[in-house]
Order: structure tokens, then C-alpha cells, then sequence
């Protein structure tokens, strides 16, 4: 293996593209060269919010490309007001690396993104890893919206960050897994992305409120191998809607870890990450 490669999160440089007037920013690491596993990241993230410790172990064997949607983090252009114009912005980023096929690797908000580029672009991907995240029409993702200003709100009362609320529990496992989690993400201390603008992040929430309240997808055309992750007590996207994935995409696999919530799989990065690496090796 060339010795040049990046395999750490943490040392993988800032690159951009440009497509459709959009310039996008990304990052890559791993070896080249096979079938690429294209990270879609969750709400108000950017480049900087992936766990090393999910990444690094997938981009030990495969090449790996996280990016920033348009209008978030280093990517120029507005945020789309829809879950469906972001599939289509991917559709678009992805192409124009030159990949006509690839995995995807989604968290969150992420996750309905993956979902809509799937259903549109069934060719483009051959396996999908759905982690904390639910379907079109899923119960109460309209609701996120609420459950992330009111955790915001009380993350900025204890000074922490609203991650430490939103993914993970305030229980005696739940807060340590938050700071570290947290302080993983501070681990790259180079070349850090620009920080989602507001407006951006309110256009996101706006445009999962509307894929909660829009009419389920029909999930049956999703033949592609399915992993399904997430914590059995997720506040923002409830576990339920992960139970429902499972049932509507033919031979998925389910995950779900205890005491955990949004965040499991960050909580139970040294469980998940084996799992996610065997998934996409097959």
C-alpha cells in the first residue's frame, strides 16, 4: 500500500470542486482507487463534525470522501429549503468526481438525503449505512425543530455544546460519552471549516419539518445491502422510525445499541465502527 496514504480524519486536506456553479468543499483519505464511501454528514455539521473514530477504521481499506452540501461550511451557494434538492446537490457533487457508483455512509439529516438520492439514483449507489436518522412521513420528525432549539437553549445555559444534549443521554454513561465525543471532533487542529451560518441551519430544520410532513416514499425500490444504526433512546429523530426503516427496506440489517440516544453510534463507536467496516467490505 502506498505509504502516502491518508488514513487519519485528521490530516485529510481541504479540496474543492466546482459543479453547476457550486463550488464544494471536501475531504478525502484512504487508499484510492475501487468503490468510494461518500459521507453524508447530519444538521448544522460541516466537514468537522465526523467522529475520527468512525472514519479512520473505514478509510484504513477504502477511500473515503466527506463534503459539505451547498451553503454549509466551506461549500458556497444556499442551503436548499428541501431534503430532495440537497439528494440532487449530492447527485451533482458526486458526479462530478467522476463516481458512478459509489456507498454512502449518512447520520441524521444525512440520512433523508442519502434516502431521496437512493429512490432517484438507485444506480449511482450500491450500499447505504442509514444511522440516527427515519423515512419521508416519519412520526414526529417534524418535530425536531423544537427538540433542537429547546436543547440548544439549555446547552447555551451550561455553557456546553448542544451535541452533548441532542445525541447523546444526561445519564452516568451518556455525559461522558458526549465529552468525548466532543473532544474528538476537536482532535484536527489545522484548516478547520467555517462554522454553519444560522440562516443555513434554519433552512435545514425547515426542510426536515417539510420531509416529516411529506408523504412516505415508497422504500420498496431500495434493493441495495441496507445497515440501520441507531441508539434505542434518540430524541431528535425518534428510534422507532429506524424499526420502520428496517421493516420497509427489503433485507436491511438493524442496529441498535442501549442506553444510547441520537449519538449511539459515537457512543458505541469501538462496537460500530467493526460492524460498519465488515458491512462495506462484503
Amino acid at each position: 500500500m502506498n505509504t502516502n496514504v491518508v488514513t487519519a480524519y485528521k490530516d485529510a486536506p481541504n479540496r474543492t470542486v466546482t459543479t453547476g456553479g457550486v463550488t464544494y468543499s471536501y475531504r478525502e483519505l484512504g487508499p484510492k482507487g475501487g468503490i468510494p464511501v461518500v459521507f453524508f454528514v447530519h444538521l448544522a455539521a460541516t466537514l468537522d463534525n465526523w467522529d475520527p473514530r468512525i472514519i479512520d477504521p473505514i478509510a484504513q481499506g477504502r477511500h473515503v470522501i466527506a463534503f459539505d452540501q451547498r451553503g454549509v461550511g466551506g461549500s458556497t451557494g444556499r442551503v436548499p429549503d428541501s431534503v430532495e434538492a440537497m439528494a440532487d446537490d449530492a447527485y451533482s457533487f458526486i458526479t462530478a468526481l467522476g463516481f458512478e457508483k459509489v456507498d454512502v455512509f449518512s447520520f441524521s439529516l444525512g440520512g433523508m438525503v442519502a434516502q431521496a438520492l437512493v429512490v432517484k439514483h438507485p444506480e449511482l449507489v450500491r450500499k447505504l449505512v442509514l444511522t440516527g436518522t427515519g423515512p419521508a412521513g416519519g412520526k414526529d420528525i417534524d418535530k425536531v425543530a423544537r427538540t433542537t432549539y429547546w436543547d440548544i437553549l439549555r446547552a447555551t445555559v451550561t455553557r456546553s455544546d448542544p451535541k452533548e444534549f441532542l445525541f447523546f443521554n444526561r445519564n452516568a454513561t451518556g455525559k461522558p460519552a458526549a465529552r468525548a465525543f466532543v473532544n474528538r471532533l476537536a482532535e484536527r487542529t489545522v484548516d478547520r471549516d467555517a462554522p454553519i451560518k444560522i440562516q443555513a441551519f434554519q433552512t435545514q430544520l425547515k426542510a426536515i419539518k417539510k420531509w416529516g410532513r411529506s408523504a412516505p416514499a415508497d422504500l420498496s425500490t431500495i434493493t441495495q445491502p441496507t445497515l440501520i444504526a441507531n441508539g434505542d433512546n434518540d430524541r431528535m429523530v425518534p428510534s422507532v422510525l429506524s424499526e420502520d426503516l428496517h421493516r420497509r427496506i427489503a433485507h436491511s440489517e438493524l442496529v441498535i445499541y442501549p442506553d444510547s440516544g441520537h449519538g449511539g453510534i459515537f457512543q458505541f463507536h469501538e462496537k460500530f465502527a467493526p460492524v460498519a467496516v465488515e458491512f462495506l467490505a462484503r
